[in-house]
């Protein structure tokens, strides 16, 4: 049975482009409404399943109030509008919608929102929204464990990989975020393309639009060759915006433009380059507190949240813990030909309690790292850190100052992390504060920078 969606928009000619698209896809249009007084009519009279719905609408009432309504009903809905000025930003989010399009959008934009809608939907109710899932069965490459947390992860990179959306992906340092945007693009269309990786939180401020868009040869001082961008390089592929929650808000304005508008221009050009890129974009901080503070602009947050992919930490999803160690095991082993092969079950049992605040990334290095000093095959005891000692911490029968647990928990931080301070699973991302700002603490801590 064809699933009925109602129309709210008061340009005909958008509205009318809306149903052609919907009418193809398989949709049926159960009317076109200019007003929220034409929409309360259409939903009684025909009960539609869906309403796409702008927010400029003719009379007094918006988009917004109607969406009010629509959420008192338990009527689903998605936006579909050009208005993403902040303050109207702040009340869309507040109706808690499906989905949130901003025009201009494709049409296999529309189609891919809508399935995914139906998606949130279905789990919000308890049912499976009726999106066809290509490998079922089959495992991903890279991605190990059983848990029901990362059965639901695998899940929707599945659903979401064939398509062309945006796809953010959100989690703790160390929890996989990479892996998985390596998994979303090796399950899609591009997957004969490049991925292009950037860490946002290592581009210097001063170059960040060179390094995304490129630069043309005597663009400013320094320019002197034609530099092709990240996103250029990415053409007919996929690029992971790593920590995208770094970008300050004047490149955040910029990435907007080019999600919008699908092309770029290099510094210092005037030629405006199209370009087809899949953005797959990841996270450790929490987007809606960096918007409720003014870091981060709610169109961008709304343009990359299409489909969040929450990623579990360690501590949540420990039943996986096994397979990890075992699958970190055999790898090591291999690049450093040494002959262990297993882990002894009191170690096991002691991987198992410990609660990984670096989580997967520290269990890797923890794996590697004694597989390089074992002198048996196997492993039979792991030295862990003392993170699950009680925050009231004592020394010599008196309670530690918060100086002294500051330093203690820096040195365990740098002890996980190889004694690396910067870069990709280094300490600071670990402890989730700048590189500055730690180099900073170590120094009036005493903390010598010989760790690094």
């Amino acid at each position: 049975m064809k699933e009925k969606i109602l129309i709210v928009e008061d340009e005909f000619i958008v509205a009318n482009d809306l149903k052609i698209m919907l009418l193809k896809a398989g949709y049926e249009i159960t009317g076109i409404a200019s007003s929220v007084v034409q929409a309360r009519k259409l939903i009684v009279d025909k009960r539609p399943d869906w309403v796409l719905l702008d927010i400029m609408l003719k009379g007094d009432l918006t988009g917004i109030d109607l969406a009010w309504e629509l959420r008192e009903i338990q009527l689903p809905f998605l936006y579909i509008s050009a208005n993403t000025n902040q303050t109207t930003l702040e009340a869309v989010k507040a109706t808690h919608p499906y989905g949130f399009m901003v025009k201009p959008f494709r049409e296999r934009d529309l189609i891919v929102m809508l399935d995914i809608a139906k998606y949130r939907f279905g789990q919000e109710k308890g049912t499976l929204a009726e999106i066809p899932l290509d490998n079922e069965n089959e495992e991903i490459e890279g991605i190990i464990g059983k848990s029901s947390l990362l059965r639901e992860v695998i899940e929707k990179i599945k659903i979401v990989a064939p398509a062309e959306t945006s796809v953010l992906i959100l989690g703790e340092s160390g929890t996989g975020k990479e892996r998985v945007a390596h998994s979303i693009h090796d399950l899609s269309a591009h997957k004969s393309n490049a991925i292009v990786i950037v860490n946002c939180a290592a581009l210097p401020h001063s170059l960040i639009e060179s390094e995304l868009f490129g630069h043309e040869k005597g663009a400013f001082t320094g320019a002197n060759s034609l530099r092709i961008g990240k996103f250029e390089q990415a053409d007919n592929g996929t690029i992971f915006l790593d920590e995208i929650g770094e970008l300050p808000l004047d490149s955040q304005v910029k990435l907007l433009r080019v999600l919008q508008e699908k092309e770029i221009q290099r510094l210092g050009g005037n030629k405006t380059i199209k370009i087809n890129v899949r953005v797959v974009a990841a996270t450790n901080r929490s987007l809606e507190k960096e918007v409720a503070e003014g870091r981060f602009r709610l169109d961008l947050y709304y343009r990359l949240n299409v489909f969040p992919i929450q990623l579990p930490t360690l501590k949540e999803r420990k039943e996986d813990i096994e397979a990890l160690a075992d699958y970190f095991l055999k790898k090591y082993a291999a690049s450093s030909r040494k002959n262990v092969s297993s882990i002894s079950t009191a170690a096991l049992n002691q991987l198992k309690n410990y609660d990984w605040p670096g989580n997967i990334r520290e269990l890797e290095h923890l794996i590697e790292r004694n597989v390089l000093l074992a002198k048996t095959s196997e492993i039979e005891k792991f030295d862990l850190p003392s993170h699950n000692s009680s925050p009231l911490e004592f020394n010599n029968g008196k309670m530690k100052s918060m100086e002294e647990m500051e330093k203690e928990h820096i040195m365990n931080a740098l002890q996980i992390c190889e004694g690396k301070v910067s870069g990709p699973g280094g300490a600071a991302e670990l402890l989730k504060m700048q590189p500055q700002t730690l180099y900073s603490k170590m120094k009036k801590l005493g903390i010598k920078q010989g760790y690094n």
